[in-house]
């Protein structure tokens, strides 16, 4: 009896982990018993080794086994199993842009390549292991190192996954633009006065001492700023 009796096939989905007894060894694979309404294929390149001649050296008649669910066929009532732990990150999850933790498993003269999860782990060129210039990875990063790496490029078909542990460009240019100055109190007052006298001034004629009337102006107007941000001063 299997440890999932009353599983419908209908509630299986691919990555659940599920017990079985075999019920059967053949040629290709052995069908387990899941508690569903029909045995589930462990087919033998799902058995997660490969140093074996015979297939019964590593699951026989009435073996208990421990699988993930690999495929399922609800409407011709199919199971595929497979011993093969799936990916903490599945492969559709994988997208351009985002950034993941991982662990770097291997290094090349070109780049090192970084587990993050998913079925295969992503290569990080040697121009993109960091901003400036490279010689040799390890001058880097070491095996072993968690690392954060954006993917970049990823093929789909190929199974292949481009990392960068570059800074993002808009980052860079966010950092390169100038920022804003904020204006002191004084040059807030003084901005407030020259406005103030700009909208109480009316067109007047132009007299003698016209010349030197915006001088005095702006005398009255450095003034009245004075008075206005530190108090009157006896």
């Amino acid at each position: 009896m299997s440890d999932n009796a009353g599983t419908s096939i209908a509630t299986l989905q691919p990555g659940d982990e599920v017990k079985g007894h075999v019920r059967h060894v053949g040629l290709y694979g052995a069908m387990v018993d899941i508690g569903a309404e029909s045995d589930a294929l462990l087919h033998l390149s799902q058995l997660g080794r490969k140093d074996f001649q015979n297939l019964e050296e590593v699951v026989k008649l009435g073996d208990e086994v421990e699988a993930f669910v690999l495929k399922v066929d609800e409407e011709n009532k199919r199971i595929a199993l497979t011993m093969v732990k799936p990916p903490a990150l599945p492969w559709e999850a994988v997208k351009r842009g985002d950034t993941y933790k991982g662990t770097v498993t291997r290094i090349e003269p070109y780049g090192v390549f970084v587990d993050i999860g998913a079925e295969r782990p992503g290569m990080v060129h040697i121009s993109e292991l960091t901003d400036g210039y490279v010689e040799r990875p390890e001058d880097v990063v070491n095996i072993g190192d968690e690392v954060e790496a954006r993917v970049i490029k990823m093929s789909r078909r190929n199974r292949q996954i481009d990392l960068s542990m570059r800074t993002p460009e808009e980052e860079v240019t966010a950092a390169m633009a100038p920022e804003e100055e904020i204006p002191t109190a004084m040059e807030i007052a003084l901005r407030r006065a020259q406005q103030h006298a700009q909208r109480n001034t009316t067109p007047r004629k132009a007299s003698k001492g016209g010349a030197r009337r915006p001088r005095r102006d702006q005398d009255d107007i450095y003034r009245r700023t004075l008075r206005d941000h530190y108090g009157d001063e006896d």
